[in-house]
This record gives structure tokens, C-alpha cells and sequence, in this order.
């Protein structure tokens, strides 16, 4: 496995606290240009009509994108996000396509409709996700934090990775960018050494108690692992650009959504003090998608820079949990031919 520049820099010397201090308190993010830099530029954002997502969306629109398309659960909330946007750029061609992530079918639908439907995509940011407030099984039979922001997240982006290379620009590689969380570095993941380990998330036991906020960031934290191996070792960054994106504690992003009143008036209130306003969290994802060279490939970015991974994933115990996990997702996604996929992506 080729190693990425996440790899090198070998796990983070610098102690949680000290770095959360300085993303939150001592950095500034600084806003994209408002001008046509992205004219004739190709978009595709899930999750866009609130939050971060939707934030990033208006400002690639503001830097001129000639076309979005917004992949949303509710159809009716992505129109009416598109009214909102669309003043921004008229000229702007902007689709609002379903894709539900809690659903294979319906991940299936979307990434065949974007190989159907676009001519050109330069860029893929893949921001859907949510932090549940209870334990609950969906129908694909796997917990809903962990089928929703790394099983499906996954699918869909192996999903795209040939069609972002099939209408990748003559000038530059498409990025295609999956969002992660500093709060894996803090991960507890008591279940790490469990097999299988996908199963092991599936009940609440004394072993793997519930906790919402803690699924979210061992969820993302499983995402790193699985496509740090599929940028490593199947994507050539002349063809797709894969990123693992932290954009800070943000304001106003609705991933809190689900909690209960109280939790969620609680982290809202440290929000508050402590968040970054949502358009500098934004702002991340554009720098991502813009400016991140093809030497961040596979990497984690943070501040706009390639960051270490999570702490854990640096240890001889994950190394053996990712290559599990790995094969357990390929299995878990066979349906879709993964990881036959990801070899046609290899250059000879």
C-alpha cells in the first residue's frame, strides 16, 4: 500500500486539547473569493440544502460553479434550498436528486443517474451524515450510525470514483471528499477488537454500550481506515483526488439534530462559545475541492492542511482491525461489485 502523506507524518504529537484549542480559538479559515474561478465547474453535494452543506454550496455558486447538483433526502427541502441558492448564480444550472443514504437502492439510483446525467464533475463532496439520538437497526440490518456515515458513505463514493474518472476535466483530477471529525482521536471504540467487527455494532450490550456521540466518531473514524485503502491502494491521483475532510466545531450545521432537547440545547450552547461560524467551516470544503493539491491524496486535511489520522490508527491493534474491516465491507458490499470497482480503477 502506497503510503499518504496522513501516513508519514506518523500520529499527532500534539495533545487533543492543545489542537482543539488551536482550530477553535486561534484559526481562521479564510473565505473563498467571491468572482467566476469555478465558471464551467461541476458540483455534486449530498446534504446540501442546510448546514455546511448548503453553505459550501453557496459559495462555489458565489465563485461562479456552473452546475450543482444537490443530492437531499427530501426532494421538497432541496427545491426549496435551490430557490434560496439560485439568486446567487441565475445562470447556474441546479438539480435536485434524491439519494437516501439509509438505502443501497437508492445510493445505486443516484450515482447511475450522475454517470447518465453529467457531462463533466470536478468535484464530489460526499457531506451527508447524522448523530442519532437512540440505537436503531435499519433495514439493511446494520446500526443507522454506522450504515449512514460509513457503509453508505463508502458505497456511494466507490460508487463515483469510475464516473468521476470517466468525466474527469483534461485539466485538473475531480476530488471526491468524505468528512471526518477531529473527535476520532478520542474515539473509545471498546469493540475494536471484536469479529466480526460490523456485527459487534448491530446491539447494545454491557460491552458496546450506546452512546450517540461516541458511534459518530468511532463511524468516522471506520471511514478513515477504508478509504486511506482505497486511495492507497487502487485510486492514482491523476484520475480522482480522495480527501478525509475535519472542518472544526460549526455553528449551525443541524448534524445534532436527532439528540433530545436537553443534549442538544447543551451542545448548541458550546457551539455557541466555541464553534466556527458555519461559513469559515465551509470554507474547508472549498479549499478542499479547489485548492488541496494531488499530493494530499488520500490524506486527512485540517486548517486546510494535511493533519494525521486518528491517533489509534497508527497502532499494530488497528492495523489488524482495519484490514478486517476492510474485508468485511467489501463482503457487505459485494452486492455492488466494490471491490471489483476499485481494481478497474488501478492504472496498468
Amino acid at each position: 500500500m502506497t503510503a499518504t502523506a496522513s501516513r508519514e507524518m506518523g500520529p499527532n504529537p500534539v495533545s487533543f486539547g492543545s489542537m482543539w484549542w488551536e482550530n477553535q480559538f486561534k484559526t481562521t479559515i479564510p473565505l473563498p473569493p467571491q468572482d467566476d474561478s469555478l465558471n464551467s465547474r461541476v458540483a455534486i453535494i449530498t446534504g446540501a440544502n442546510s448546514g455546511l452543506g448548503f453553505e459550501t454550496a453557496k459559495q462555489m455558486l458565489g465563485a461562479g460553479l456552473s452546475c450543482l447538483v444537490m443530492g437531499v433526502r427530501s426532494i421538497q427541502r432541496g427545491q426549496d434550498a435551490a430557490a434560496q441558492l439560485k439568486p446567487i448564480n441565475p445562470s447556474a444550472v441546479i438539480h435536485v436528486w434524491e439519494v437516501d443514504m439509509e438505502s443501497y437502492a437508492s445510493i445505486q439510483s443516484f450515482a447511475k443517474r450522475c454517470e447518465s446525467s453529467l457531462d463533466r464533475i470536478d468535484f464530489a463532496i460526499l457531506n451527508a451524515g447524522f448523530v442519532p439520538a437512540d440505537h436503531a437497526c435499519l433495514s439493511t440490518g446494520h446500526e443507522s450510525t454506522v450504515q449512514v456515515n460509513f457503509l453508505s458513505t463508502v458505497l456511494l463514493g466507490i460508487l463515483l470514483l469510475p464516473v468521476l474518472k470517466a468525466k474527469r476535466p483534461a485539466d485538473r483530477a475531480p476530488r471526491l471528499i468524505t468528512i471526518s471529525t477531529a473527535t476520532v482521536r478520542n474515539a473509545k471504540f471498546p469493540n475494536q477488537g471484536r469479529r466480526p467487527l460490523l456485527a459487534s455494532f448491530d446491539e447494545v450490550t454491557t460491552e458496546v454500550p450506546w452512546d450517540p456521540q461516541d458511534r459518530y466518531a468511532v463511524s468516522k473514524l471506520l471511514a478513515q481506515a477504508v478509504f486511506e485503502r482505497a486511495a492507497a491502494r487502487y485510486v492514482d491521483p491523476r484520475d480522482v483526488v480522495v480527501l478525509l475532510l475535519e472542518p472544526g466545531w460549526v455553528r449551525q450545521t443541524g448534524l445534532m439534530r436527532a439528540l433530545p432537547a436537553i443534549p442538544r440545547l447543551v451542545v448548541r450552547g458550546i457551539l455557541r462559545v466555541c464553534g466556527r461560524p458555519v461559513d469559515q467551516g465551509a470554507a474547508t470544503y472549498f479549499d478542499a475541492a479547489v485548492h488541496q493539491p494531488e499530493a494530499s491524496h488520500g490524506s486527512y486535511i485540517m486548517n486546510c492542511k494535511v493533519a494525521p489520522y486518528a491517533d489509534m490508527l497508527y497502532t499494530d491493534e488497528a492495523e489488524a482491525m482495519a484490514e478486517a474491516l476492510w474485508d468485511e465491507t467489501m463482503t457487505e458490499l459485494s452486492f455492488a461489485n466494490a471491490l471489483g470497482i476499485l481494481e478497474s480503477m488501478k492504472r496498468n
